[in-house]
């Protein structure tokens, strides 16, 4: 037991100084697990060794941190410098940063759904930043469009699950919708600086003033009068789309987005987290410019297509005499089997019933891969290998396939699982112990008992011909005698190749695996129900993570949700 707590102890020290936190349970008990399998079934004791451990290495400083793993395992001292070399070589150009600067980054989405691989994408990377440079990261919900992006209230705390999920637990978390007042205090100085103005054109006239490059009239209106009106707005007196607050830039620019922009809109409707609250909402240009200043942040990364956004925003920092952070932007990333997608229309689709929620497997949401058994280790080294390029990038799933395979490979027990089973009775025989490998890179066996029959899968079925010999695994070498109905006789070893196939025992449980592609039937051995939560691999089929077991009238039914 001392030699196990001696174990915990130094992952945990290892998963502390990574990340520069105090450790994670379920990290290290992950890791304790895929080293000694053998301990699951005292899964119990190791729980309580590891809470004890984190709770004594968490009261300890980074440096004593660091001082303590480099004299008990000096070696993974050196393996963590390698790895953050790794990272830097692998896609993560340097930031350019003062002298003396602290780096603070945040991924700032607006929680109308959940957190796709697109996220994953924002989230990794900046929080990978802040990691690099012993900076900070913040999570900061960009959700002032009560109306056209309507935050969903559970996606919050979907975002804060996924980003611990991913090893990006963020050290701040900002809600725009509650901190309105603050920009309304930003927009009240702009407005005394002569620098904004309520317009009272409706969007088709101004859009005509915009196109000839003139002023609208209502530009020259003193300050004293603005501010009336845009006390009246904070009132309630005007409309929807009566009065906007807008942004003065300039008018004769060559760019038309960038004359004259809305930063502040009149919103009736009721936003889900703050309800009737506001009716004068920012626009996000506005919000995540006076945002992105009292946070601090120093680098933003953003869509290459959101660089006007950026040409917007610098008219309001000269304005208020800010410094603009450091910017690097990026091309899309559009995973090939996915096509293109946005949170809104998959929320649309999710609503109408076409997907079973969130979850859904042929989804590209978090959630989705996470239930999936997809490896958050797997996810970051895919999105840090994209590094940072503005060039659009088309990638198919299987460079995450692979590289979760390295994670989960190691990891998952093997099984038998047979779909659309067919019966095969095996001729003189009365019951069988079948002695399998848990895992092939281990001497660990599982028990498999089956009485004179057996299922085959349907596609082993169809290529069945009489006389064929055949190897079941594990189990025997029979000789096919009938194929309908199927019956096989058992023989001794041959001294030929043979076929070697998947079977599933007589007392065998009925699996039923969700896919991106459809759903599979049928049925696995009978331990493939202690393994709930876990990823497994279902041998000639693919790997698996066990979803939910269910106990029915006819035994225990288990619902699986393929990972590829």
């Amino acid at each position: 037991m001392e030699e196990i707590r001696a174990k915990i102890r130094k992952y945990a020290l290892q998963n502390a100084v990574r990340y520069e936190k105090p450790p994670k349970e379920d990290a290290v008990l992950k890791k304790m697990l895929a080293e000694h399998p053998e301990l699951r079934k005292d899964a119990k004791q190791v729980v309580t060794l590891v809470k004890e451990e984190i709770k004594s290495i968490a009261s300890m400083s980074k440096k004593e941190r660091v001082e303590e793993l480099a004299k008990i395992a000096p070696e993974l001292v050196e393996e963590l410098k390698e790895k953050e070399k790794e990272k830097r070589e692998i896609g993560l150009p340097e930031l350019h940063l003062a002298e003396g600067e602290k780096v603070v980054m945040r991924f700032a989405p607006n929680p109308n759904g959940a957190a796709t691989l697109g996220s994953a994408r924002g989230i990794i990377i900046n929080s990978e930043y802040a990691k690099m440079y012993g900076g900070k990261f913040i999570l900061r919900f960009d959700d002032t469009d009560p109306v056209l992006k309507r935050p969903l209230l559970e996606a919050y705390d979907w975002y804060r699950e996924d980003c611990a999920w991913l090893d990006a637990e963020p050290d701040e978390v900002i809600v725009a919708s509650e901190r309105l007042d603050l920009y309304y205090e930003y927009a009240e100085e702009l407005i005394k600086k002569g620098a904004a103005y309520v317009c009272f054109c409706p969007a088709e006239t101004f859009k005509t003033y915009k196109e000839r490059k003139l002023p609208c009239p209502h530009r020259a209106v003193s300050i004293v009068e603005n501010i009336e009106s845009w006390e009246k707005m904070l009132s309630g007196v005007y409309e929807e789309k009566e009065a906007v607050l807008r942004i003065k830039t300039d008018m004769a620019s060559e760019d038309p987005a960038l004359r004259d922009w809305v930063a502040l809109r009149i919103l009736k409707s009721e936003h889900p987290r703050v309800g009737g609250k506001y009716e004068v909402w920012p626009t996000l240009d506005f919000e995540s410019a006076i945002e992105d200043h009292l946070l601090g942040i120093t680098h933003i990364i953003r869509g290459k297509d959101l660089m006007k956004s950026e040409k917007r925003q610098r008219f309001l920092y000269d304005h208020l005499g800010w410094k603009y952070p450091v910017t690097m932007h990026w091309g899309k990333i559009k995973m090939q089997e996915f096509g293109k997608f946005s949170t809104s229309e998959l929320r649309k689709s999710i609503e109408s019933g076409e997907y079973e929620g969130w979850d859904d497997p042929r989804l590209p949401t978090l959630k989705a891969l996470r239930r999936r058994g997809f490896q958050q280790e797997a996810i970051r080294k895919f999105f840090i290998s994209t590094g940072i390029t503005q060039t659009d990038i088309a990638v198919s799933m299987k460079n995450l396939y692979a590289e979760n395979r390295k994670v989960v490979d190691s990891l998952a027990l093997r099984y038998f699982f047979v779909r659309n089973p067919a019966e095969m009775r095996l001729k003189d025989g009365n019951s069988f112990v079948a002695k399998a490998l848990k895992h092939p890179s281990r001497e660990d066996y599982r028990e498999i008992r089956t009485g004179d029959t057996v299922y085959i899968s349907g596609d082993d079925f169809d290529r069945m011909k009489e006389r064929q010999k055949i190897r079941l695994k594990y189990l025997c070498n029979v000789q096919i005698e009938s194929v309908k109905p199927l019956v096989a006789r058992v023989i001794e070893t041959p001294t030929e190749d043979i076929p070697i196939i998947q079977w599933a025992p007589s007392e065998g449980i009925k699996v039923k695996v969700k896919r991106p592609d459809g759903i599979d039937e049928g049925i696995g051995e009978p331990l493939i129900a202690s393994e709930l939560g876990n990823v497994v691999q279902f041998e000639r089929y693919g790997f698996v993570r066990i979803d939910s077991v269910a106990e029915k009238k006819t035994g225990k039914e288990v619902v699986a949700y393929f990972t590829h």
